[in-house]
């Protein structure tokens, strides 16, 4: 029995910049028909864009009328975001099906959000969807007033700006944070070291319970992108055109650029 995740065709029906850092992608086109939302608020799609096999992950802004809407964070380099700086309106692109892991209990009388610009979008269709007392923490290299109506009006957010261009200091962020009182939930993104230095305090110091919280590293600072020696673009359009699996396909990339 196969468990490779199902796979939708989808073009980019339309491009609309958000602020200097975002950029929204509506998707559409007959290959999403078969595509369903799992209903959870964090949800993710893999996007593979022309030119690339590898999939980078994406929440899911919305899913409405056949239309498939990612908000996608544009910096300088990058398998998406090079694409998604251009005008790529009209591209056909691959989605997996979708993910997600929020999982506030019921009993929750309150959320905490926590996440950089690559958490943003999944703040804010969390941050719509619950009727609890919310309060959001977003850590973006844009002026908040960039990304005036992003977030649900009437949001308690508190708008913080990172220290450096590729740094996070979300995990002392969270230590400083006065936690309310009773049952709640905690979800946050962001920066894998960051991540782990919160998982590490919600353990020992606030001692919660796994149920409590979900913290996710999205992206890690300092990893750059190294230049390819082989152009991975023609070997996966020729693969794609010849029906191979995605599986061939690598093995003949590693092999030109072995021999390359």
């Amino acid at each position: 029995m196969s468990t490779r995740a199902n796979r939708y065709d989808a073009q980019v029906l339309r491009r609309e910049p958000l602020s200097p850092h975002l950029v929204r992608l509506t998707l559409g086109g007959a290959g999403l028909a078969g595509f369903e939302s799992t209903g959870i608020p964090d949800e993710w799609v893999g996007l593979i864009v022309p030119g690339q096999f590898q999939s980078r992950y994406y929440t899911v802004r919305s899913w409405r009328d056949g239309e498939l809407t990612i908000d996608v964070v544009v910096h300088e380099t990058g398998l998406v975001t090079e694409w998604a700086a251009r005008d790529c309106v009209g591209d056909l692109v691959t989605v997996t099906e979708p993910k997600g892991s929020f999982a506030m209990p019921e009993s929750a009388g309150w959320l905490l959000l926590v996440g950089d610009l690559t958490a943003l979008p999944a703040m804010a269709r969390v941050a719509g969807c619950t009727e609890v007392p919310t309060r959001t923490w977003a850590e973006v290299p844009d002026r908040p007033d960039s990304l005036a109506g992003y977030l649900p009006g009437g949001s308690d957010v508190t708008w913080l700006s990172p220290p450096r261009a590729g740094e996070s200091r979300l995990a002392e962020v969270v230590e400083g944070i006065e936690w309310p009182a009773g049952e709640g939930y905690f979800w946050m993104a962001g920066e894998s070291a960051q991540m782990r230095a919160i998982r590490k305090h919600l353990m020992r110091v606030r001692h919660l319970p796994s149920t409590a919280y979900d913290v996710m590293g999205y992206w890690r600072a300092g990893a750059q992108r190294q230049p390819r020696a082989v152009d991975p673009g023609p070997i996966y359009r020729a693969g794609r055109a010849a029906g191979k699996t995605d599986e061939q396909i690598w093995a003949e990339y590693d092999d030109a650029r072995d021999h390359g």
